[in-house]
């Protein structure tokens, strides 16, 4: 638990709900424990914490933005994917405490377990060190580089918008290939725009992969734009 103080820069003055954060309810089951040992209830809270955070910090980010847009940008900040890729950038699925059964089935890479122990822990930090520090946490660890998460989560309606407005040709998306035991599986898809192979991506399931994919071939027709505005100038 030291390290992971270390990694996300704060110690806890009562390690006890760190660690409590960090129990998956496979483990309380396993050693027949009470079901109030496991992290679920810092889960609840730690939920509520997030929400808030990101609802204030979207709310003074984007003063033009009305109500529907503030809920789906928050909506796909806080969503189970998100939080898993935070997650492992903290290196969290190391930490975790659970059953021997959830463990051989790749529970440390699950992007639901994942997900549910970030906001466990935003719920512990919030109990030992207030609003303030837990609201610094989501900061620093998910609302951080907001606009490549903005791109990324929209990338599939932003790509079908550009395609449908310059007269492309239809957009599909073709599964690749899927790689990986059942449990911790990866998927690659590619985004085609008519004949033309538009990108690629991968990604923990079949739609963070086309996500992925849309997101590469954006960056490449706004890498083709600005190749033609240069030569448009020569």
């Amino acid at each position: 638990m030291e390290d992971l103080e270390q990694r996300i820069g704060y110690r806890f003055r009562n390690p006890a709900l760190l660690r409590q954060a960090l129990v998956h309810s496979s483990y309380v089951n396993e050693h027949h424990q009470s079901r109030l040992q496991c992290n679920e209830r810092l889960e609840f809270l730690g939920d509520a914490v997030l929400e808030l955070s990101t609802s204030e910090f979207l709310y003074s980010k984007y003063p033009e933005f009305p109500e529907g847009e503030l809920t789906k940008l928050r909506a796909s900040i806080v969503c189970e994917p998100t939080l898993a890729d935070c997650a492992e950038g903290i290196q969290l699925g190391r930490e975790l405490l659970m059953g021997r059964g959830e463990e051989r089935t790749g529970g440390r890479e699950k992007a639901s377990l994942l997900s549910d122990a970030l906001e466990a822990v935003i719920g512990a930090i919030y109990l030992d060190g207030g609003f303030a520090n837990a609201k610094e946490f989501v900061l620093r660890f998910i609302l951080h580089d907001i606009e490549h998460k903005k791109l990324f989560f929209d990338s599939k309606t932003i790509l079908q918008e550009l395609v449908q407005s310059r007269g492309m040709g239809a957009l599909r998306y073709e599964l690749v290939k899927t790689e990986g035991p059942d449990h911790n599986k990866l998927f690659t898809s590619a985004a085609w725009i008519g004949d033309t192979l538009a990108g690629t991506g991968t990604g923990r399931n079949k739609k963070l992969s086309e996500q992925a994919a849309a997101y590469m071939a954006i960056q490449s027709l706004k890498n083709q734009e600005r190749r033609d505005h240069v030569s448009e100038e020569n």
